[in-house]
Protein backbone atom coordinates (compact mmCIF):
# COMPACT_ATOMS: atom_id res chain seq x y z
CA UNK A 1 0.00 0.00 0.00
CA UNK A 2 1.39 3.63 -0.76
CA UNK A 3 1.79 6.12 1.66
CA UNK A 4 -0.55 8.83 0.63
CA UNK A 5 -1.57 11.42 2.86
CA UNK A 6 0.75 12.99 5.71
CA UNK A 7 -0.55 13.56 9.36
CA UNK A 8 1.85 15.49 11.81
CA UNK A 9 2.79 15.02 15.84
CA UNK A 10 3.54 17.79 17.54
CA UNK A 11 5.80 17.57 20.54
CA UNK A 12 6.08 20.79 22.70
CA UNK A 13 7.32 22.34 26.21
CA UNK A 14 5.06 25.32 27.60
CA UNK A 15 7.42 25.93 29.89
CA UNK A 16 4.32 25.50 32.79
CA UNK A 17 4.16 24.51 36.05
CA UNK A 18 3.19 20.82 35.56
CA UNK A 19 5.18 20.80 31.95
CA UNK A 20 8.36 21.42 34.20
CA UNK A 21 7.00 18.70 36.97
CA UNK A 22 7.06 16.06 34.18
CA UNK A 23 9.76 16.88 32.60
CA UNK A 24 11.18 16.45 35.97
CA UNK A 25 9.72 12.80 36.05
CA UNK A 26 10.32 12.18 32.90
CA UNK A 27 13.78 13.96 31.88
CA UNK A 28 12.58 14.46 28.15
CA UNK A 29 12.71 17.93 26.78
CA UNK A 30 9.42 18.02 25.16
CA UNK A 31 6.48 16.94 27.04
CA UNK A 32 3.00 17.77 25.43
CA UNK A 33 1.77 15.71 22.38
CA UNK A 34 -0.77 16.67 20.16
CA UNK A 35 -2.04 15.41 16.45
CA UNK A 36 -2.26 17.85 13.22
CA UNK A 37 -3.85 17.78 10.00
CA UNK A 38 -1.54 20.11 8.29
CA UNK A 39 1.65 21.38 8.20
CA UNK A 40 0.81 24.77 9.52
CA UNK A 41 -0.79 23.63 12.63
CA UNK A 42 -4.02 24.96 11.98
CA UNK A 43 -6.01 21.93 13.07
CA UNK A 44 -4.34 20.99 16.32
CA UNK A 45 -5.95 17.97 18.61
CA UNK A 46 -4.60 16.69 21.96
CA UNK A 47 -5.75 15.92 25.53
CA UNK A 48 -5.15 19.05 27.90
CA UNK A 49 -6.34 22.34 29.72
CA UNK A 50 -9.69 23.34 28.59
CA UNK A 51 -8.84 26.60 30.20
CA UNK A 52 -5.37 27.71 29.57
CA UNK A 53 -5.34 29.34 33.27
CA UNK A 54 -6.54 25.95 35.17
CA UNK A 55 -4.29 22.61 34.43
CA UNK A 56 -6.92 20.75 36.44
CA UNK A 57 -9.54 20.74 33.90
CA UNK A 58 -8.62 19.11 30.99
CA UNK A 59 -10.35 16.69 28.27
CA UNK A 60 -10.15 16.82 24.21
CA UNK A 61 -9.33 20.15 22.98
CA UNK A 62 -8.60 21.67 19.59
CA UNK A 63 -5.45 23.52 20.35
CA UNK A 64 -4.61 27.35 19.04
CA UNK A 65 -0.88 27.74 18.29
CA UNK A 66 -0.96 31.18 18.36
CA UNK A 67 -2.73 31.44 22.05
CA UNK A 68 -1.27 32.63 25.52
CA UNK A 69 -0.31 28.73 26.59
CA UNK A 70 2.25 28.45 23.20
CA UNK A 71 3.15 31.71 22.76
CA UNK A 72 7.09 30.83 24.53
CA UNK A 73 6.79 26.75 23.86
CA UNK A 74 9.65 25.19 21.90
CA UNK A 75 8.36 22.38 19.73
CA UNK A 76 8.91 19.55 17.31
CA UNK A 77 7.29 18.74 14.54
CA UNK A 78 7.16 14.91 12.81
CA UNK A 79 5.60 14.09 9.99
CA UNK A 80 4.05 9.87 9.38
CA UNK A 81 2.37 9.31 6.10
CA UNK A 82 -0.36 7.13 6.50
CA UNK A 83 -2.40 4.82 4.28
CA UNK A 84 -5.88 6.74 2.62
CA UNK A 85 -7.23 3.92 4.92
CA UNK A 86 -5.15 4.84 8.04
CA UNK A 87 -5.97 8.65 7.13
CA UNK A 88 -9.49 7.97 7.39
CA UNK A 89 -9.80 6.69 10.43
CA UNK A 90 -7.67 8.94 11.98
CA UNK A 91 -10.12 11.26 10.76
CA UNK A 92 -13.00 9.79 12.17
CA UNK A 93 -11.58 9.10 15.42
CA UNK A 94 -10.77 12.83 16.23
CA UNK A 95 -14.50 14.16 14.69
CA UNK A 96 -16.37 11.33 16.90
CA UNK A 97 -14.32 12.85 20.44
CA UNK A 98 -14.69 16.25 19.22
CA UNK A 99 -18.37 15.62 19.10
CA UNK A 100 -18.68 13.93 21.60
CA UNK A 101 -16.16 15.80 23.60
CA UNK A 102 -18.19 16.17 27.23
CA UNK A 103 -17.81 13.16 27.50
CA UNK A 104 -13.96 12.83 27.18
CA UNK A 105 -11.80 13.30 30.59
CA UNK A 106 -8.20 14.09 30.94
CA UNK A 107 -6.15 10.76 32.25
CA UNK A 108 -4.63 12.40 35.53
CA UNK A 109 -4.55 9.35 36.76
CA UNK A 110 -3.59 7.57 34.02
CA UNK A 111 -0.46 10.07 33.93
CA UNK A 112 0.56 9.84 37.20
CA UNK A 113 0.30 5.88 37.46
CA UNK A 114 2.36 6.08 33.84
CA UNK A 115 5.17 7.72 36.00
CA UNK A 116 5.30 5.09 38.52
CA UNK A 117 4.98 2.84 35.10
CA UNK A 118 1.76 1.27 36.25
CA UNK A 119 -1.25 1.03 33.32
CA UNK A 120 -4.34 2.34 34.21
CA UNK A 121 -7.17 2.45 31.35
CA UNK A 122 -9.87 4.61 31.98
CA UNK A 123 -12.78 4.60 29.49
CA UNK A 124 -12.93 8.04 27.58
CA UNK A 125 -9.64 9.39 29.15
CA UNK A 126 -6.43 9.96 27.86
CA UNK A 127 -3.23 12.14 28.82
CA UNK A 128 -1.98 13.84 25.54
CA UNK A 129 0.45 11.03 24.43
CA UNK A 130 -1.31 8.30 25.42
CA UNK A 131 -4.28 10.02 22.85
CA UNK A 132 -1.61 10.33 20.21
CA UNK A 133 -0.78 6.76 20.40
CA UNK A 134 -4.14 5.69 20.29
CA UNK A 135 -4.92 7.13 17.88
CA UNK A 136 -2.45 5.88 15.52
CA UNK A 137 -2.41 2.32 16.62
CA UNK A 138 -6.53 1.94 16.28
CA UNK A 139 -5.48 3.35 12.76
CA UNK A 140 -3.17 0.60 12.39
CA UNK A 141 -0.13 2.44 12.72
CA UNK A 142 1.91 1.49 15.78
CA UNK A 143 4.25 4.51 16.31
CA UNK A 144 5.45 3.05 20.06
CA UNK A 145 6.60 -0.43 20.96
CA UNK A 146 4.57 -0.39 24.37
CA UNK A 147 1.11 0.04 25.33
CA UNK A 148 -0.39 3.01 24.66
CA UNK A 149 -1.29 3.70 28.30
CA UNK A 150 2.79 3.98 29.00
CA UNK A 151 3.40 5.97 26.03
CA UNK A 152 5.45 8.84 26.61
CA UNK A 153 5.95 12.44 24.25
CA UNK A 154 9.79 11.14 24.51
CA UNK A 155 8.73 7.72 23.02
CA UNK A 156 6.67 9.21 20.05
CA UNK A 157 10.64 11.01 19.68
CA UNK A 158 12.18 7.28 18.37
CA UNK A 159 8.85 6.25 16.37
CA UNK A 160 10.41 4.84 13.25
CA UNK A 161 7.61 5.96 11.76
CA UNK A 162 7.89 10.21 12.13
CA UNK A 163 9.87 12.03 10.51
CA UNK A 164 11.42 15.00 12.24
CA UNK A 165 10.30 18.50 10.36
CA UNK A 166 11.62 21.02 12.51
CA UNK A 167 12.93 21.54 16.15
CA UNK A 168 12.68 24.81 17.84
CA UNK A 169 10.94 27.67 19.06
CA UNK A 170 6.97 27.42 17.61
CA UNK A 171 6.91 30.86 16.90
CA UNK A 172 9.65 30.89 14.23
CA UNK A 173 8.15 27.22 13.31
CA UNK A 174 4.41 29.28 12.49
CA UNK A 175 6.17 32.40 10.45
CA UNK A 176 4.62 32.18 7.58
CA UNK A 177 7.67 32.06 4.97
CA UNK A 178 8.39 28.60 6.89
CA UNK A 179 6.12 26.99 4.68
CA UNK A 180 7.29 26.65 1.12
CA UNK A 181 9.91 24.16 2.39
CA UNK A 182 9.41 20.70 2.73
CA UNK A 183 11.73 20.06 5.26
CA UNK A 184 12.83 22.21 8.00
CA UNK A 185 15.52 20.86 10.51
CA UNK A 186 17.24 22.71 13.01
CA UNK A 187 19.75 21.69 15.71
Amino acid sequence: MSKEHEVYVLLTDTGTLLTRTIKWFTKDPLNHASIAFDRELTEVYSFGRKNPHNPFFGGFIKEDMNGKLFRHATCAVYCCKVTSIEYQHIRRQILHMERNQEQYKYNLIGMFALLLNIQIKRDHAYFCSQFVASVFETSGVHLVNKSCLLATPGDLVHAPDLQLMYEGKLRTYLQPTRFPFKRIVTA
